[in-house]
């Protein structure tokens, strides 16, 4: 809901709130990654999708740049990644996917 919030400007109800403060989907999914990494001082940490960072992600149903942004919540999530590891799949059958761990072991 946040996503299509962001976009929408609008809440659980219809309401409209704020609607010059409407943000594009890639400027929105960008506040809830690198920005709010950022944010948080945890830009080393996590924010994209890089080699050393923690691993969380979700794989989703349809993409959210051609979705039309008032059905943007209807997207389903179709896997979920927490550090590194598959946790949640409501499509794929367990392992489906190879998964290299998170971060090197240290010397």
């Amino acid at each position: 809901m946040a996503l299509q919030s962001e976009v929408t400007r609008t809440d659980t109800k219809g309401n409209v709130w704020g609607p010059k403060q409407k943000i594009t989907v890639e400027e929105a999914i960008r506040v809830g990654t690198i920005n709010g990494a950022y944010a948080s001082y945890e830009e080393n940490l996590k924010g994209s999708i890089e080699t050393g960072k923690l691993a969380d992600l979700v794989l989703l149903g349809r993409d959210p740049l051609k979705e039309n942004p008032s059905t943007l919540v209807t997207i389903p999530v179709e896997r979920t990644m927490a550090g590194g590891r598959w946790r949640l799949s409501h499509k794929f059958p367990p392992n489906h996917f190879t998964v290299p761990s998170k971060r090197a072991a240290s010397p």
